[in-house]
């Protein structure tokens, strides 16, 4: 009986054991052309056994690459890909640039800093004016945004003006609609009342003649011919 503890490391589980002696297999055989074709047999076995790979980009690259890690690299066939080696496998990526930005205002951001200086070196009237409109709008919204109430124009203009040095001023006031909480909504329906004014269902008679229910919405006096049935 063969125990897992007595055979070789599985080196990609997500394959099985079967496709690694496959592979293993592959590399005894030393005609080139049936060894080439038996790893173009295999790759299309791991392609089928991995459909998700499908959605991947260049899936089919890596189920080469998948290939000689399995072949611990040791694989002696012909790849439409670039070969991969240990080096190239354990090697790290370089670092992402990631951009160091210091904004003044962290309740504002850095894109609108940049806007602020575009308008602060605009000459025209019309498009530095449009420029402070667009400011002020953005200013209100991301106020309403976190504090979830309205802003007067007064605070955002004071600002504007602290973080301007009085340079921008804005002349329409920037609407932009608060969001608030809104209250339980009151049930003003009849549902749960009785009418004992107007003609609705299951009213009670108001004549004589006992405590008898109108099924018709009849007038508030009418009779009806709802009778209890007897069993």
């Amino acid at each position: 009986m063969e125990y897992n503890t007595t055979r070789n490391h599985l080196t990609m589980r997500e394959y099985g054991r079967h496709v690694q002696r496959m592979i293993e297999h592959v590399q005894t055989i030393e005609d080139p052309d049936r060894r080439q074709a038996n790893a173009y047999a295999v790759i299309e076995l791991m392609g089928f056994l991995n459909p998700h790979l499908k959605n991947v980009e260049d899936f089919r690259h890596k189920l080469w690459d998948h290939l000689f890690l399995i072949a611990d690299f040791k694989l002696d066939v012909k790849s439409p890909y670039p070969i991969p080696t240990r080096e190239t496998l354990k090697a790290r990526p370089d670092p992402l640039p990631y951009p160091k930005r210091n904004p003044k205002f962290y309740h504002l951001g850095k894109n609108l800093e940049g806007i602020i200086d575009k308008a602060l070196v605009e000459e025209n009237p019309d498009k530095r004016l449009g420029f402070a409109n667009a400011i002020a709008y953005y200013m209100k919204l991301a106020y309403n945004n976190w504090h979830k109430e309205i802003v007067h124009d007064d605070a955002i203009q004071s600002e504007l003006s602290g973080i301007t040095q009085g340079q921008l001023t804005f002349t329409n006031t920037p609407y932009v609609k608060a969001y608030r909480m809104q209250p339980e909504r009151e049930n003003r329906g009849n549902y749960g009342k009785r009418n004992n004014g107007g003609g609705g269902k299951f009213q009670q008679r108001g004549g004589g003649g006992g405590p008898r229910r109108d099924n018709r919405g009849g007038s508030g006096g009418g009779g009806g011919n709802f009778k209890k049935k007897r069993y």
